[in-house]
């Protein structure tokens, strides 16, 4: 009997990673990477990335993309694909189709990591998800700023979907109201993602930069960091310090809208690169600072998620639910 095949991928601006997923438990294998600009379509990626692993024609495909799922359909913010569940079904004759947002597929993969997954910042120590309803949230800085729940009860897992991410930024300290005044100074509205994101670290060092007096005040995310780590720039170190801050939060503002007393997790390219640094920030003072609510946000635990492609995992869970009918 021919294995079945589940295409799975995992999409953003200018990458698209696609896979073939298990059929009997979450996971992936014979994972390709593709440069978006090479194709006109996804159809197209797909179309070549099948040809290449030479595999027979999938019964379920499942596609994270970085952008909301609107009627069954994607629109990318910086390419030009347009994804529809209607044409993927007519274009592979393929019944089982699901699109899904990366930060969906992201919390459908947690509760398949592994320890080596993850990386606990600060106390408590993580809960065991294992036969057990829960409910948590996961987060990520990157291009933008991503977010998503997951809720388990009984055998039925749900994720909650939104645009977390673009909730007006509340400081909370003095410097953070400092901060806001010279970023309200160049955008009309000031969310999280405007300080929780690559630009937004920049946006970060530009402001501090400005109120330290500092001329030419114009780095990258990438340049920030090393000048943090390597040539000793305070106010690059001071921006990072204060990202990790204010992640830590946002971070706790999403765990107490959703309720997510069971874990929160971190993903994304910027925690991942810098695990040590953000546990070594107030990462955790900015998550715990929730005033009468702090002994709460203390039992609450905060992993970094360091798996290579949470977003394919999650993915392969689903095209296994697809297949099985039960999604």
């Amino acid at each position: 009997m021919a294995v079945p095949c589940l295409l799975v991928g995992d999409i953003g601006g200018s990458k698209a990673r696609f896979a073939l997923a298990n059929a009997k438990t979450p996971g992936f294998s014979r994972e390709k990477i593709y440069q978006c600009a090479d194709f006109a379509s996804a159809h197209q990626a797909i179309d070549a990335y099948l040809k290449e692993v030479n595999t027979n024609k999938p019964i379920a495909i499942c596609i994270a993309a970085a952008g909301p799922v609107v009627d069954g359909a994607v629109r990318f913010t910086n390419n030009s694909w347009r994804i529809e569940t209607s044409d993927l079904r007519n274009e592979f004759d393929t019944a089982g189709i699901r699109l899904l947002n990366d930060f969906e597929a992201i919390a459908y993969s947690i509760p398949w990591l592994q320890k080596s997954d993850v990386v606990s910042i600060g106390l408590p120590r993580p809960k065991d998800l294992k036969d057990t309803d829960f409910t948590l949230c996961v987060l990520g800085p990157g291009t933008g700023l991503g977010a998503a729940g997951l809720c388990k009860r009984g055998a039925h897992i749900s994720p909650v979907v939104g645009e977390a991410g673009h909730l007006g930024f509340a400081p909370e300290t003095q410097l953070q109201v400092e901060l806001l005044s010279q970023l309200r100074d160049r955008f009309d509205r000031v969310s999280d993602e405007r300080l929780i994101s690559g630009p937004g670290l920049e946006n970060i060092y530009w402001a501090l930069s400005k109120l330290r007096g500092k001329k030419n005040a114009q780095l990258s995310a990438a340049e920030i960091f090393s000048s943090a780590s390597e040539r000793g720039d305070p106010t690059a170190a001071e921006a990072v310090q204060l990202f990790f801050e204010i992640l830590g939060q946002v971070a706790g503002n999403l765990a107490l809208a959703l309720g997510a007393a069971d874990g929160v997790y971190i993903a994304g390219g910027i925690v991942k690169r810098n695990p040590e640094l953000i546990a070594n920030s107030r990462f955790r003072t900015g998550f715990e600072r929730k005033g009468r609510h702090r002994s709460m946000m203390e039992d609450i635990p905060t992993q970094v998620i360091i798996h290579p492609q949470p977003g394919l995992l999650g993915a392969s869970y689903c095209a296994i639910e697809l297949m099985n009918g039960t999604l």
